[in-house]
């Protein structure tokens, strides 16, 4: 039987949630969004706990979502606007649950934390990162354009339309220095650290961390935070299904070369 894609366990007050897919540094496959979110469910719903700390096994938090896993046949969503919108309305629901969940999240990242998977940490509440962490979303360099939608909502607009529109990768140090992280620590200590930092957040009140998190989420949902988001679904959506040139170009490198030259190539290109 093959390991579990994600893990779950208890240490005192806190659920601990692991990405468990090293090998393809954690990228989020269908079968990984699944489990992730029932095992975001089950620390929901755990009377055992009161804080959830979401990290990853191996050298990458998240290399975001594996666009290689699924078939030709499963990707007939792009042919048409309106699936393209169905497909995508449900990733982003996904990439929702930390930000909706009553108990606070706690991120734990090292390495990559690309695309999906940097989504997924912006949405959660605190973010502790090793110093080698690197954050990017690299998604309209093959003209896809759905971290338009979360970014500018947490770093804001001039940073967020630096980083959406070329695509380029920040440190962590530049990412402390946006708000995308609260805190860094060497890679060793990370394990050690991310635990003891939430442990001590289970030493407040469970009634008030509920209480500021929903407070705080009812005044950003006011104020027009989650209606922005799907707006901005509603824009972005039909382009995943429109053909484009760049577009074509990189599924052909990533047939040829893989997802990672692909990535990389409009910086070769200006070499």
């Amino acid at each position: 039987m093959a390991d579990p894609l994600v893990l779950y366990a208890v240490d005192e007050l806190v659920s601990i949630i692991t990405l468990n897919r090293p090998d393809k540094l954690n990228a989020i496959s269908p079968e990984l969004q699944h489990q992730l979110q029932d095992a975001f469910a089950r620390a929901d719903s755990d009377a055992a706990t009161t804080i959830v700390l979401l990290r990853a096994a191996g050298r990458g938090f998240c290399a975001g979502y594996d666009i290689g896993a699924r078939e030709p046949s499963q990707d007939d969503w792009r042919s048409d606007p309106l699936r393209a919108h169905e497909h995508l309305s449900p990733q982003l629901e996904f990439e929702m649950t930390p930000w909706a969940m009553k108990k606070p999240v706690i991120a734990a990242v090292q390495g990559h934390v690309m695309g999906g998977g940097c989504e997924l940490v912006m949405l959660c509440d605190l973010t502790i990162a090793a110093d080698d962490a690197v954050f990017g979303e690299p998604e309209v360099r093959f003209s896809s354009v759905g971290p338009a939608i979360v970014m500018p909502a947490i770093i804001g607009y001039k940073r967020a339309r630096e980083l959406l529109y070329f695509g380029d990768t920040i440190d962590t140090a530049t990412a402390l220095s946006l708000g995308m992280v609260n805190r860094v620590v060497p890679l060793t200590e990370l394990p050690a650290a991310s635990v003891r930092w939430a442990k001590r957040l289970s030493l407040i009140s469970p009634e008030a961390l509920y209480a500021a998190k929903r407070a705080i989420n009812r005044i950003a949902d006011a104020a027009g935070f989650r209606a922005g988001l799907y707006a901005g679904l509603d824009v972005v959506g039909p382009l995943y299904a429109t053909k484009t040139e760049f577009g074509a170009k990189f599924r052909e490198m990533v047939a040829a070369e893989g997802v990672p030259a692909a990535v990389r190539w409009p910086d070769l290109a200006i070499r």
